[in-house]
């Protein structure tokens, strides 16, 4: 036996170093436990009465860190903890669907969401015993008259996916508030830099953190925070049960990649609009879709609540099917053909080969997602550059189609 402080097996673990001064980076905290002094001090803990951490699923330091910035970047109210991080965007929808809603209750929807949204409430909602309605989110007396006695939450997309409609946001809210509904507004692609739910009354924001507010096509993550603290422990229970907590890794990533959101997001938008500007002076483009562009159908409407804020998201149509759109990806091999977006490189999609690939063709028409139809994140490259890929891509496509 001896005295020494120093472990006879280097198993068990060793204090971190004390020091005066602080790391200027966060530090990555992969630990999946966390000791406490004794059962009562652990009691303490889950009873809320003390901060600690227990177990990694049920949250981590990484993970609060990362929370607290998007918080800040949402206005989201503190009470109850502010918001939750979890392992995708698509882990933040359905805590909040699966977490609010019970057995009877009714979902309002946008009729235009992502793709795997609507799988959720039309395919696996009702195996729950919910029920969801779909509706035109540019038209909030669609969304009111839709409202039963049963509807628990609505949902919806400022600036949907792909199609890039606006919705009546205040009216949806309005109606909303009349009967007692909550609203949850997934924000993903406007982000709090063009708009900001909580400041316009909504009641849940949902962000898939994989995409701009990260920006770097590394990390998979979701953020969800609620104004009403009881909402918010709802949606967390929900959470840790089906375990969806996103790992300390991806968080520090997203960190980092936080850092830059505004620089890229500004750098990106401008793009955009130039770029759109371009697409719609080629032969061959049927249409282009940008919010803030004078041919969107939702133009005055996206002026009223975007301000200049175009975003960072344009979409466009292509005469000619899917002849023509393997044409345009093939002549473009600097820009990745990937169903993402918010990569800090300019990323190019085609929704009915991927994002609504298992929605009715018939629907997918309805929303005028065509097999020339596709979807531009656009990046922070130099504009000519981006626009010679396009004009190169767009040339071959044409030339099929002809």
């Amino acid at each position: 036996m001896t005295d020494d402080p120093i472990p006879e097996t280097l198993v068990r673990r060793t204090a971190w170093p004390a020091s005066v001064s602080r790391s200027v980076g966060t530090p990555l905290q992969t630990s999946v436990v966390y000791a406490s002094a004794d059962p009562d001090e652990l009691d303490a803990q889950y009873g809320g009465k003390v901060e600690g951490y227990t177990y990694a699923r049920e949250g981590h330091p990484n993970a609060d860190v990362l929370a607290r910035k998007i918080d800040a970047l949402e206005g989201a109210p503190s009470a109850g903890g502010g918001g939750i991080i979890v392992g995708s965007g698509m882990a933040a929808v359905s805590a909040t669907v699966l977490g609010l809603v019970r057995k009877g209750d009714h979902v309002v929807a946008g009729a235009q969401l992502y793709g795997r949204s609507l799988k959720l409430l039309t395919h696996d909602l009702p195996r729950f015993g919910a029920s969801a309605t779909l509706a035109d989110p540019t038209d909030a007396a669609s969304f009111a008259a839709a409202i039963r006695p049963e509807t628990k939450l609505i949902l919806i997309e400022i600036v949907s996916n792909p199609t890039l409609r606006v919705a009546d946001a205040p009216g949806i809210i309005a109606a909303a508030r009349a009967r007692g509904v909550k609203v949850a507004v997934d924000n993903t692609f406007t982000t709090p830099r063009g708009f900001r739910p909580f400041d316009e009354g909504a009641d849940i924001v949902i962000h898939s953190v994989t995409k701009m507010l990260a920006g770097h096509a590394d990390v998979t993550l979701g953020y969800v925070a609620a104004r009403d603290p009881a909402d918010r422990a709802a949606i967390r229970e929900f959470a840790v049960t089906t375990g969806m907590t996103g790992s300390p890794f991806d968080c520090w990533q997203a960190e980092r990649g936080l850092y830059s959101f505004h620089l890229r997001y500004d750098r990106s938008e401008e793009n955009a609009r130039a770029l759109a500007d371009h697409l719609a002076s080629l032969p061959g483009i049927r249409r282009v879709v940008y919010p803030t562009h004078p041919s969107h159908p939702d133009h005055n409407r996206a002026l009223a609540l975007l301000g200049r804020r175009g975003g960072h998201m344009l979409s466009f149509e292509l005469e000619g099917g899917r002849a023509a759109a393997n044409a345009l990806t093939r002549a473009m091999p600097g820009i990745a053909f990937a169903p993402t977006l918010g990569d800090i490189g300019t990323t190019l999609s085609h929704p009915a080969s991927s994002s609504h690939r298992n929605v009715p063709e018939a629907d997918r028409l309805a929303q005028g997602i065509t097999e020339g139809f596709f979807r531009i994140s656009v990046g922070v490259e130099d504009i000519g550059l981006l626009r010679r890929d396009f004009s190169r891509g767009v040339a071959a496509a044409h030339a099929v189609s002809r």
